[in-house]
């Protein structure tokens, strides 16, 4: 069993066992740093409202809300921990002040539309709350725009789950192949941005 079909068994179980709260609990930690991905709890949660189990406006509800409390504690770590944690081991990670201007500088041009965006795309989104954190952007703003993002994405993966019924677990199956696409662009920026930096030096 490969780990995302571990954690999509492990996600479905504790939804199955604890209803709501098991929604918000899988959400909280989605929008954290945690592999849990969003594609394994909302369709299924989706499913379960075409059973009748679940109604969808309190799944939406829960799991937004959960999606808010996981990109807090992503935000607020970002926000006291992101500087010192540069300051004092960015040289090992090729991040230094400079950097830390620039993503601050970003955050506060772009950071609504970043923010809303990234909600949307895989991997992505269980880390982009930390950046915006570390930039100290707008807490109100980051909020607005993190519940609309949010709210949009999980009310599109219920309703999948809602209308292919057994079958939810198709949109885990495909979604799996763009997160394997967005962790190699991810690695391909990363790189560049090492070369950059060593011809910089």
């Amino acid at each position: 069993m490969s780990v995302t079909a571990f954690i999509a068994d492990y996600a479905t179980r504790l939804i199955d066992a604890t209803g709501y709260p098991g929604v918000f609990a899988l959400m909280t930690m989605e929008s954290m740093v945690l592999p849990v991905p969003s594609e394994a709890v909302m369709p299924f949660a989706g499913f379960l409202v075409a059973t009748h189990r679940f109604a969808m406006a309190p799944v939406v509800a829960a799991a937004t809300i959960g999606s808010i409390v996981g990109s807090l504690c992503s935000y607020w770590i970002g926000r006291y921990g992101g500087t010192p944690f540069v300051n004092r081991w960015g040289k090992y990670l090729l991040l230094n002040r400079h950097d830390l201007a620039v993503t601050e500088s970003f955050f506060q041009k772009r950071g609504p539309i970043t923010i809303f965006l990234c909600r949307f795309i895989p991997v992505v989104r269980h880390l982009i709350s930390i950046p915006a954190g570390t930039a100290k952007m707008s807490l109100p703003v980051f909020l607005t725009y993190t519940i609309l993002g949010a709210a949009l994405w999980n009310a599109f993966l219920a309703f999948c789950g809602l209308y292919l019924k057994q079958n939810w677990e198709v949109v885990m199956k495909y979604s799996h192949l763009v997160d394997i696409a967005v962790v190699l662009i991810l690695l391909g920026l990363i790189l560049f941005f090492v070369v950059r930096h060593v011809k910089r030096k």
